[in-house]
Formats: structure tokens, C-alpha cells, sequence
């Protein structure tokens, strides 16, 4: 039971996929403008890395060496395109904003990545644990970039003025680049807490 936590808990900040392994900087530097965005996005990944390593996992056995990444972009591209759908019809809002990144999620490193490294190694739960907890880690990282930048870009966080009307937004920081100056201050902490 121990190790089922520790698989699913290493994604958030042990082996956290955008402040540890830097991975999905893409997304993460794009799309985080603000905290709805991040938390949106972090979730599409999710739910599609949470499926994919389910079904590459079930599959592993039936696939052949040699067309296995091919596979796996195939089943990761249908569930990229079931999420694209479900957004554009439920969530118009969101994803007009998020527009192509959606779709990006097929190769986004840290699906493939997991799909290679782990789902086709290991069993299906197992594979599910790992999906759930990096794909969370990566949500949580998103979320946390996009507030940071929201907060101090917008003077709001989900869209709530938290600061008076004396504030002076950083308009800078809900441009690109903010996002290089908020990813490169939490990795800053992170690499302070290590020493």
C-alpha cells in the first residue's frame, strides 16, 4: 500500500513534470496566463494521461515492438480528440483560450513519456496511480504558475479582484514573459529548499 501512495504522490513533487523534470514547457509557458487556464489545461492533460496509460497498459501485451510508439500516439490522439470535443461543446469559453494547445496535448512529452516509461511496463492500477499523480503534479504546476501570474498581472485569481483599485497591475506577467520570469522563480525555491 505504501508503494501504491508513493507512486501516485512522486508526480507532485518529487518527480513533479514541469518544476522537476521540465517537461511540458509548452504548455506551461503559454497557456498560464491565468489560473483557470493553467487548471484547464492541467486537466485535459490528465484525464488523457490517466486514459492512455490505462488502455497502453491493458494493450502492452497485443502491441508489437516495432509499431508501439506509432500505437501509442494513436490512442493518445483519440483521447486528445475526445477532450478537444467535450471542451468545445461544454466549455466553449476555455477552450477558445486555450485553442491549440488542446490538440498539442498529443505530443506532449510527459504523455508519451509516461506511456513508454511506465504504462507499458506495469499494470493497469499501477499505470492509473502514475497517470492520476503526474498528471495532477502537472495540473497543480500549471495552476500555480497561472495564479502567480494573475495575481500580480490582474491584481485577480479565478477571475476575483483580491487587491484595490490602487493596485498597479504587471501587465508583464501576463505576457510571455512572465511566464520564463514565474517558472524561473519557483524553480529558484524549489532548488533553495534542496540545499
Amino acid at each position: 500500500m505504501n508503494n501504491l501512495l508513493k507512486e501516485f504522490f512522486k508526480g507532485f513533487i518529487k518527480e513533479n513534470p514541469v518544476l522537476v523534470l521540465l517537461l511540458g514547457l509548452c504548455p506551461t509557458l503559454a497557456v498560464t496566463t491565468s489560473a483557470i487556464n493553467g487548471l484547464a489545461m492541467g486537466l485535459a492533460a490528465t484525464v488523457v494521461l490517466i486514459c492512455s496509460n490505462v488502455i497502453i497498459s491493458a494493450l502492452k501485451k497485443t502491441i508489437p515492438d516495432n509499431v508501439r510508439i506509432p500505437a501509442f500516439i494513436v490512442i493518445i490522439a483519440s483521447f486528445v480528440t475526445m477532450i478537444d470535443l467535450v471542451m468545445s461543446a461544454y466549455f466553449p469559453e476555455i477552450h477558445k483560450t486555450l485553442g491549440l494547445f488542446i490538440p498539442l496535448i498529443v505530443v506532449n512529452c510527459i504523455i508519451l513519456g509516461r506511456a513508454e516509461a511506465f504504462a507499458s511496463k506495469n499494470n493497469i492500477f499501477v499505470s492509473f496511480l502514475d497517470g492520476a499523480g503526474m498528471g495532477l503534479g502537472f495540473a497543480l504546476a500549471l495552476t500555480c504558475i497561472g495564479a502567480i501570474r494573475e495575481i500580480i498581472g490582474n491584481g485577480t485569481l479565478f477571475d476575483i479582484s483580491l487587491l484595490s483599485d490602487s493596485f498597479q497591475p504587471a501587465l508583464l506577467m501576463v505576457l510571455p514573459p512572465g511566464g520564463f520570469f514565474t517558472l524561473a522563480f519557483l524553480l529558484f525555491l524549489l532548488n533553495l529548499k534542496k540545499k
